[in-house]
């Protein structure tokens, strides 16, 4: 995985696509307006992100977009709709990796990662174990602790994924917790603070209030440390051997041509990668700044993301 932030560097790398030579973004061209189909709720930090970077793409290269919600079943709607749609450039989606890998495995709803084209990867999730820091609990180890003594832990999550994570965790500290499954980041968070929750899964939404002392990350559900507090340990290093990586992520139907893909790619990245454009200005605050996985790299992860979601899935039902 490479960061780029700066124009410069996404012009450089973004065009390589698998197994093609670099093709410049002039040579493809859309005849109409694009739509974007997006997969968040209206007026999240998701969809702002989607509708900004096709505002940028449009102020640069004047292109025309024509967003749309396509919501439900964890990105699945999207990717059930988009499938079918002509592989011309004329429709692309955002989704995030999980959409492509456990949400795929799970359903067995006869979607497979080849189905589609995936074009680039935008910004990734700082996916944390957080609580309030007037819980007194500084570490996993107090929360683990505090099961062990007959206190309920009420551990929120926005996803089955996630939920099954949450499970693995628990039992892997030997301690039961109720797991509540709610319906996105900011419904943890809300949850938390007031109090309904006393941990859960937040995806860099709770940057602000750790920085201001509200909230503590206790723990990363990261393959890596989290950016903002290093030291709180993996799930790894917790004892589950899965991880929450993921990445929000523009997908096109199967078969899209490679000037297409090129144009498409270019086209994306420049706009995010771009200091003072709208949709970087988003992705550094929200995200940490822009993450921009292209080609085999991209292929690679949605293969290895849709393989290894079997194993969670096994892992967690037993």
């Amino acid at each position: 995985m490479t960061r780029f932030l700066n124009r410069a560097a996404v012009a450089a790398t973004a065009a390589f696509l698998a197994g093609t030579t670099l093709v410049s973004a002039q040579e493809w061209e859309p005849s109409g307006p694009i739509r974007l189909m997006i997969a968040f709720a209206a007026g999240g930090g998701a969809d702002t992100q989607a509708r900004l970077i096709a505002e940028d793409i449009e102020a640069e290269l004047g292109w025309s977009f024509i967003p749309e919600q396509v919501t439900g079943g964890g990105g699945l709607n999207l990717l059930n709709e988009i499938r079918d749609e002509p592989a011309d450039g004329s429709v692309i989606g955002m989704v995030v990796t999980e959409s492509l890998g456990y949400n795929m495995r799970a359903a067995d709803a006869g979607l497979t990662p080849d189905m589609f084209t995936p074009l680039t990867t935008t910004a990734g999730f700082q996916m944390a174990v957080v609580t309030r820091a007037d819980s007194g609990w500084s570490s996993f180890a107090d929360i683990v602790a505090a099961a062990e003594g007959g206190q309920e832990i009420r551990f929120g999550t926005m996803s089955p994924k996630l939920s099954d994570l949450a499970f693995l965790l628990g039992d892997a500290q030997g301690v039961d917790f109720n797991i509540v499954q709610v319906r996105g980041g900011r419904a943890v968070m809300d949850g938390v603070n007031a109090g309904d929750m006393d941990v859960g899964f937040m995806a860099g939404i709770q940057a602000a209030g750790v920085a201001s002392g509200d909230l503590v990350n206790l723990g990363s559900a990261l393959s890596v440390p989290l950016n903002q507090t290093p030291d709180a340990p993996t799930l790894a290093d917790l004892g589950v051997p899965f991880h929450a990586d993921g990445y929000f992520t523009f997908v096109a139907p199967a078969g899209l041509p490679e000037d297409v893909q090129a144009s498409l790619i270019s086209a994306i990245t420049t706009a995010i990668g771009t200091e003072g454009s709208q949709s970087n200005a988003l992705i550094n605050r929200a995200f940490g700044g822009p993450t921009i996985i292209t080609g085999d790299d991209l292929g690679a992860l949605v293969a290895d993301f849709y393989d290894n979601a079997g194993a969670l899935l096994e892992a967690a039902s037993e």
